[in-house]
């Protein structure tokens, strides 16, 4: 019995430091949301054709001289089934601020559900977004599956 309660004791008493040592531990700061944060859902709605089964929404801004060149690399994936949008800040700020868009350019694409399936922030060149693009509407097309992926 002696035994038990001496057991029992020190259990106890390593419990308390242990729960001592973590109350006097500074709790961890709140996570800051990093910039440039991409969003993981998009509502087709919100875009051109919502009925495509494929959405490449370029989020951009009027004084960006990288987004300029990256519109002109995502208008070349329009088609029947892709609906390309330019969402241009400060004319579309209701859909970058909806979307909490921080960093441009930023290429969203996403399938007719609206869920983000790859992604580019940055400039980026046309072949890797092209290929993206197409590994997503067709996988196993191209070389490297990963790239926008994320």
């Amino acid at each position: 019995m002696t035994v038990r309660l001496i057991v029992a004791a020190a259990l106890l008493l390593v419990a308390l430091v242990v729960a001592w040592r973590l109350r006097a531990r500074p709790a961890p700061a709140e996570p800051v949301r990093p910039p440039g944060d991409i969003p993981r859902q998009l509502h087709r709605a919100d875009f051109d054709r919502p009925d495509a089964p494929w959405l490449v929404a370029l989020f951009s801004s009027a004084t960006c001289d990288s987004c300029a060149v990256m519109a002109t690399k995502v208008a070349v994936l329009a088609s029947d089934d892709v609906v390309v949008c330019r969402v241009e800040y400060p004319s579309a700020r209701e859909l970058h601020e909806r979307y909490a868009i921080e960093s441009v350019p930023l290429v969203v694409v996403a399938d007719a559900d609206g869920v983000t399936r790859g992604a580019f922030l940055g400039p980026t060149s046309a072949t890797d977004l092209w290929a993206a693009v197409a590994e997503l509407r067709f996988p196993g097309s191209t070389p490297e599956p990963e790239l926008g992926s994320l």
